[in-house]
This record gives structure tokens, C-alpha cells and sequence, in this order.
């Protein structure tokens, strides 16, 4: 795999995370504040959690949808075609996403929300081709690091975007809430003129593409013939739930509790963003060379529910973003092993489906909490990050229930 194709490939995991980073300060922004006026002045709080959760929720529950079948589709008609789709489908987003923006439209917003949900493949897609392209499992774990470390630097960009581009004090009158957005549309075009020129698929696709709606079934119906990925899933999921119980609900809760302005909220999300940049960087290949790997996510599943705790209880700014540090520089070394583990319990010719299954829980699980979380904010405001702490100690469980003897392949020590 030459340098610039990696760079492709790399570029294509920085636009989707990138569009988060992004977006959940500015959609926190817009729904929980009155000072851009999208919603009515009068609109309540309660209302307002309520919205929050819907337009997070839409997103995550279209990429749900999508990524099964975009994932799997890469396997038919060849990685390229399917980054390709995923790639254009990110650009309508973001065109409707302007639009809603300048209208003062919810409905337009979650719509551009469900598009780019929809579309939102890249990652698995970019997993499998690297896996493609990989001669060991040493250099997969390395190259799915890399991929982490490109999503973790679109998740550092994202909110200083966000931060930066709609800031007038900053910017002045060029500032603006759609300026974030028209800049994402621009990198997003770059960066599907970077695989049409450089990126070519490792393998030959086996088969021509066949839209068949049952496929977007079918696919988990396949699950029945893999018992090692049935047997991964259940701890999978719940430290999927540890991640974005916390995740989503950060601007969320900043801006509640602290009625924290958009630049603080969105250099939260830069906190994070670095913190898994340093742990993809120069932490994955050390520690997942000597440690095995189910230590590893133990570990970070207890670290992250534990910062959970200290960034719901803290009085102090400063505390928050420290416990979200700690936090995701364990994830950025719990999330690599988890994928590696998914690739390696499935041979060449499934990576795609597999990454494809593994993103369809983690989007399955962020609509949910998304949706649920909204409210539940409402009822207490640290009802999300208990749900973290709580899914920690389930991990736990059921990794030592549903591991145990697990093959060496599987294990992927």
C-alpha cells in the first residue's frame, strides 16, 4: 500500500469524525441556547433535551441502518465504489445540513442528519481495506491504530472548527454557525478526489452490486454461522454503551451544568480528541504487543467508568476535561483491540461484513442512548455517566462469562 493511499484512507476516517467533532457542539449549541434563535426563545428545557436527543439519535439510527449493508456491499462491488457512495452521500448531507441552518429548520436538520447517517460507512469500509492490504496481524493491529489515529485527529479538528469558524469574537463578521459546514464540505470533496486519484482496491471484487432491501437482514442473520463473533458482542456492546453514554451527552452536560458556551464545549471534545491521538499514536502497537488485548479493554472500561463518575461529580471545568482525557487515551487502545479481535474471528473474504456488524452495534446502541438519554437528563443530569459506570462493571462480567475459551484466534492475543 503506497504512503498516498494510506493517506486516503486515512483522510476518509478524518471526515467522519471530523463530522462529529463537529456537530455535537454546534447542535448542543443550537438546540440548548437561545442565543442563535433555531428554536422558539420560549421553547422549554425539557423540550430542548428532548430535540437534542432526536437529531443525535436520527443520525446514529440511520447509520444503523446503512452500515450493515454499505459495509457488506464494499465486499460485492469492491472498497473504492462503496467509500465512493458513502463519500457523496456526506456531501448532501452537509448541503442540506447549510440549508436547515440558514432556514432556522429542525426538520431539514434531522434530515441532513438521517442522509449523512445513512452514508456513514466510510469506517468500516476503511477498516476492511487496510485489513486488505495487511501481511500480519502485527501490521493490522498497526494499521487499524493508524485508522484511530486519523479518526482521533477528525475528532481534535471537528471541535476546533466548530470552536474557531463560528466564534465572532474570534473571526468577526466572518464567523458564522454555517461556516463550520461549508469547510466540511470542502474537505470532504478533497477527500473524494484523494480516493478516485490514489486509493484502488487490494483484491477483486467477487460480485456485481444487487440492491436487495432483505440484505440489510440478512446480513445479521449470518451472525448464526459465526459463533466467535456471536460470542464477542454481547461485552462489545456494552462498552460500546460505556463509550457513548459518555460521549454524546459531554456538550450536553457542559453546557447544562456549567452553561458552558460553545468554545468550551467544543474544546471538551478537542480534549478528547487528543487524548485518543496519543494513545493511537504512541500507545496501540507497545501495549497491545505484550498485553492481551481482553486485559486491555478491562482496563479501560474500568478507567472510563470510573472518569465517568469524576466528570458528573466535579465542580471545576478543569476536573471534567481531565477525566475525559483519562478517559479516551483508553479508549484509543480498548477500541483497536476490539476491532482486531471482530477481524480475526472471520477470514479475508468477511472483513467487510464483520466491520460492517461491529459499526451496526455501535450505532445501535448510540441512537438508543441517544434517544433514552434526552429524557433522561431531564429526570437527573448525571443519569448518562451513571449509565457509563454501570456498563463498565457489566463488561466485566461478561467478558469473563462469554470469553472464557475462547479460541487463540479469536482471542487475538
Amino acid at each position: 500500500m503506497s504512503a498516498m493511499c494510506r493517506l486516503a484512507l486515512l483522510a476518509v476516517v478524518f471526515v467522519d469524525l471530523m463530522g462529529q467533532g463537529l456537530l455535537f457542539p454546534i447542535i448542543n449549541e443550537l438546540v440548548m441556547s437561545t442565543k442563535f434563535q433555531f428554536l422558539p426563545t420560549d421553547t422549554p428545557q425539557a423540550t430542548r433535551h428532548l430535540y437534542y436527543g432526536v437529531v443525535i439519535g436520527s443520525f446514529f439510527l440511520a447509520w444503523f441502518i446503512g452500515s450493515v449493508y454499505i459495509a457488506r456491499l464494499s465486499d460485492n462491488i469492491g472498497r473504492k465504489s462503496a467509500m465512493l457512495l458513502c463519500l457523496v452521500g456526506a456531501l448532501a448531507g452537509y448541503a442540506i445540513t447549510i440549508f436547515s441552518l440558514v432556514n432556522s429548520n429542525l426538520w431539514l436538520l434531522i434530515l441532513g442528519r438521517v442522509i449523512s447517517g445513512f452514508t456513514a460507512g466510510n469506517q468500516p469500509i476503511a477498516q476492511a481495506a487496510m485489513i486488505d492490504a495487511s501481511t500480519s496481524e502485527l501490521e493490522a493491529s498497526k494499521n487499524l491504530g493508524l485508522l484511530v489515529a486519523g479518526m482521533s485527529a477528525g475528532a481534535v479538528a471537528g471541535p476546533i472548527m466548530a470552536g474557531l469558524l463560528a466564534d465572532r469574537a474570534l473571526l468577526g463578521n466572518i464567523a458564522s454557525i454555517q461556516l463550520p459546514f461549508y469547510f466540511a464540505l470542502g474537505l470532504v470533496a478533497i477527500t473524494l478526489c484523494l480516493i478516485l486519484i490514489f486509493y484502488h482496491d487490494s483484491r477483486k471484487a467477487p460480485r456485481q452490486l444487487k440492491l436487495r432491501f432483505l440484505d440489510l437482514f440478512t446480513q445479521f442473520a449470518h451472525l448464526k454461522d459465526r459463533p466467535q463473533v456471536v460470542r464477542l458482542c454481547p461485552a462489545y456492546l456494552c462498552f460500546m454503551l460505556v463509550h457513548l453514554s459518555f460521549y454524546i451527552f459531554i456538550t450536553n452536560y457542559l453546557s447544562s451544568r456549567f452553561q458552558a458556551g460553545l468554545l468550551v464545549t467544543s474544546m471538551a471534545m478537542l480534549t478528547m480528541g487528543i487524548a485518543v491521538a496519543i494513545s493511537s499514536l504512541f500507545m496501540v502497537k507497545p501495549i497491545l504487543s505484550r498485553w492481551p488485548k481482553p486485559s486491555v479493554i478491562k482496563l479501560s472500561a474500568l478507567v472510563m467508568g470510573g472518569s465517568a463518575l469524576v466528570f458528573a461529580f466535579s465542580n471545576q471545568i478543569w476536573l471534567c476535561y481531565l477525566s475525559i482525557f483519562f478517559a479516551y487515551l483508553c479508549f484509543g487502545l480498548a477500541y483497536p483491540a476490539l476491532l482486531n479481535m471482530f477481524a480475526n474471528s472471520v477470514d479475508e473474504t468477511e472483513q467487510g461484513w464483520v466491520m460492517g456488524i461491529a459499526t451496526a452495534g455501535f450505532t445501535l446502541v448510540a441512537s438508543l442512548i441517544s434517544l433514552v438519554g434526552g429524557g433522561a437528563m431531564e429526570v437527573n443530569i448525571r443519569l448518562p455517566f451513571f449509565i457509563t459506570a454501570f456498563a463498565a462493571i457489566l463488561v466485566l462480567l461478561l467478558m469473563q462469562l462469554g470469553w472464557r475459551n475462547l479460541s487463540e484466534r479469536g482471542t487475538a492475543k
